[in-house]
């Protein structure tokens, strides 16, 4: 699969993904714990702390983090506008504990655990959102089209910043970006899912199967139709991108059944939009254990598995590869506990993952965002392995 003609790092990702002819693979991440590795890595003097806290998701500081730690680039460099609530909630404080425990209702209307020095997402205790007339009430109107949704969101691109309709616009058309980018097309069920919570989800489903139905299809219209307007003004990307986070680590946080029957029609909605559009690479972001889900995204148009979390249940590429053909993608699969451990762990990941990488259709990268435990010299090894073996 190898040329030896140079590539651009977008050249090269994407003949990869379409099982073309590449020089080398590229070497990719999926960002940092935003708030706590960047800062971590400041205080060991890594980097300074400016870069730390500009630290976010395809800006310039993105990439001068990835470069210092050898990266090529951020998955996560992608453009989408608005696809929530708009406007969302104004956050408020609901009760104070004595140990500083915090009860906050959010922006989606769901009141959260907010511990001192906690790091990981908040329990939910309690969602506004539970019937038909709340649903009137609060939330529909909040989740309708307005081409404000992508005028007023910023474009983000390496040493670039701007809203859509002060030069954002003209930044999507240029035509010389070395780099991948990506249109987040939105959420078709993981929005669902953050405004009802798990429970809520599936007790609507059997008390108000109609309303559960009609917040999904409100969702995925506005996905449609935000995505719809970004193509028709004559942008280009790279490839398209769904977010979910719909699995944990025994398997889906919905029926596979209603799933497929509910939510799949939609994805192919989209998917054929963006076919329309000269995209052919589709991938979507789902944490947990994802396998009962690929049959409806792989069915309907979605391509590539992104970030293949390993987890305790060890999501592999391998299987599904086997069960879908060259059908489908994948772009993560390392696991990132080899970072908190030593050069034996992180070659012996880089050597479990290279059948992978010679089956086609596979970038490795770190399989969510590095956590504060990841150690900056075992990241700078990984990266320089990872050139001395693929090119």
């Amino acid at each position: 699969m190898r040329t030896p003609a140079p590539m651009t790092h977008r050249e090269r990702a994407l003949a990869v993904l379409r099982y073309q002819k590449y020089d080398r693979l590229p070497i990719v991440h999926f960002g940092f714990w935003s708030g706590h590795t960047p800062q971590k890595w400041a205080s060991e003097g890594h980097i300074s702390q400016v870069l730390a806290e500009a630290w976010a998701d395809g800006n310039e500081a993105d990439f001068e983090l990835g470069d210092k730690l050898g990266f090529d680039f951020n998955w996560q460099c992608m453009f989408g506008g608005h696809g929530g609530l708009r406007p969302g909630f104004d956050t408020r404080v609901v009760d104070t504990f004595a140990d500083g425990t915090r009860h906050v209702l959010n922006g989606n209307g769901v009141v959260v655990v907010q511990r001192p020095q906690a790091g990981s997402i908040p329990a939910e205790i309690d969602h506004l959102l539970k019937d038909r007339a709340s649903w009137e009430q609060h939330y529909r109107h909040r989740l309708q089209w307005t081409q404000k949704r992508v005028t007023e969101a910023r474009v983000v691109r390496r040493g670039y910043s701007a809203r859509w309709d002060q030069g954002g616009l003209e930044t999507l058309r240029a035509s010389a970006w070395d780099t991948p980018y990506g249109l987040h097309c939105g959420s078709l069920f993981g929005e669902v899912r953050n405004l009802l919570g798990l429970e809520g989800s599936c007790y609507l489903l059997v008390d108000d199967e109609a309303l559960f139905d009609e917040i999904i299809d409100t969702v995925a219209d506005l996905c449609y139709r935000k995505t719809q307007y970004i193509l028709a003004a004559g942008t280009r990307f790279d490839f398209a991108h769904f977010w979910e986070d719909i699995s944990f680590k025994n398997g889906p946080l919905i029926s596979p059944r209603v799933f497929h029957e509910k939510v799949g029609p939609h994805y192919r909605r989209v998917t054929e939009l963006l076919t329309r559009h000269g995209i052919d690479i589709v991938s979507v972001d789902s944490d947990g254990d994802i396998s009962a889900l690929i049959p409806t995204w792989i069915e309907n148009g979605v391509n590539t598995m992104f970030p293949i979390e390993v987890g305790t249940w060890g999501a592999n590429l391998a299987p599904w590869r086997q069960q879908y053909g060259t059908a489908l993608r994948g772009v993560g699969g390392t696991n990132k506990n080899a970072f908190a451990r030593d050069r034996a762990a992180v070659d012996a990941e880089i050597e479990r993952l290279q059948p992978l990488v010679d089956l086609g259709g596979y970038i490795p990268c770190p399989d969510h965002r590095l956590a504060p435990d990841a150690k900056w010299e075992l990241v700078q090894y990984y990266t320089s392995r990872l050139r001395e073996i693929y090119g």
